[in-house]
């Protein structure tokens, strides 16, 4: 089963078909005893399939994690080695304790098919697709969608704590298409594509998979949720895998794609 959010309201996709749930939002599925069971409650008659998706979003904040996979890992502490930061990324990943950073509220967030931005005090700058987590206001993981967390990699390479302004400002977010609905963990193979086209022209792809985290969701949840409350739920980016080389950096007209199945597809324009 799949969420999705749209014009009219939120549906729910079971075996091809899409039933509306009426008044019901995603603040009361993630905030009820059991979602499931909320959702199943809510649904009515068939409806036809959305035109228009929206980001699958409401009052929920958005949070990330660094430097789960090696990958991440490599790439962090190359950019920030002429400021004497590389270690800590090193450090991290082989820490217990994760790297857990706030992302974006709902109002940076982008939805499938609407823009995502690069900074225009950045000249590095780069996608990041991450499988993301929904979890309900208990910490229990209620789904999985796909996150775009774009980066200025030159302003984090300056200085770990730019971290903030190379991370989190407007529509430097993009969740969807939608919310994969179901508590069981997805498969190690389960693959991540990046593909990215300028001018009509496929300039970069990338593919990693589930296997090369190093940190399992339970885990990332788990700290994420310690003295920290989420009365509505939220959203928990869990790493990536995929990151271009240094010599590249996105330019406006950019095309992201973001494919990770069973999820779907998600699609932004760099503005």
């Amino acid at each position: 089963m799949k969420l999705f959010n749209t014009d009219t309201g939120w549906l729910l996709e079971d075996e091809g078909a899409f039933f509306s749930l009426g008044a019901t939002g995603l603040d009361e599925i993630l905030s009820a005893d059991d979602p499931l069971v909320c959702i199943e409650a809510t649904r009515s008659a068939a409806m036809d399939a959305p035109r228009a998706l929206r980001a699958p979003i409401e009052s929920q904040e958005v949070w990330a994690a660094g430097v789960t996979y090696f990958r991440s890992r490599s790439a962090r502490m190359e950019e920030s080695q002429d400021s004497g930061g590389a270690n800590f990324y090193d450090r991290v990943y082989d820490a217990d304790r994760p790297e857990l950073f706030f992302k974006a509220n709902p109002h940076h967030v982008s939805g499938p098919g609407d823009p995502v931005r690069i900074r225009d005090d950045s000249t590095w700058n780069v996608p990041e697709p991450e499988l993301t987590l929904c979890i309900s206001n208990t910490g229990k993981i209620v789904g999985y969608t796909i996150g775009n967390d774009m980066s200025s990699r030159d302003i984090e390479g300056e200085n770990p704590l730019y971290l903030p302004q190379a991370k989190t400002y407007d529509q430097a977010c993009a969740l969807g298409p939608g919310i994969l609905i179901g508590s069981d963990t997805l498969a190690p193979d389960t693959a991540i594509d990046l593909k990215i086209e300028r001018d009509g022209r496929e300039i970069y792809t990338g593919h990693t998979d589930l296997s090369q985290m190093k940190r399992t969701p339970g885990e990332l949840v788990s700290y994420l949720t310690r003295h920290n409350s989420f009365p509505c739920g939220g959203f928990l980016l869990t790493g990536t895998g995929i990151i271009p080389a240094g010599d590249f950096s996105l330019q406006p007209g950019d095309l992201i794609q973001i494919t990770i199945e069973p999820i779907g597809i998600l699609t932004n324009t760099v503005a």
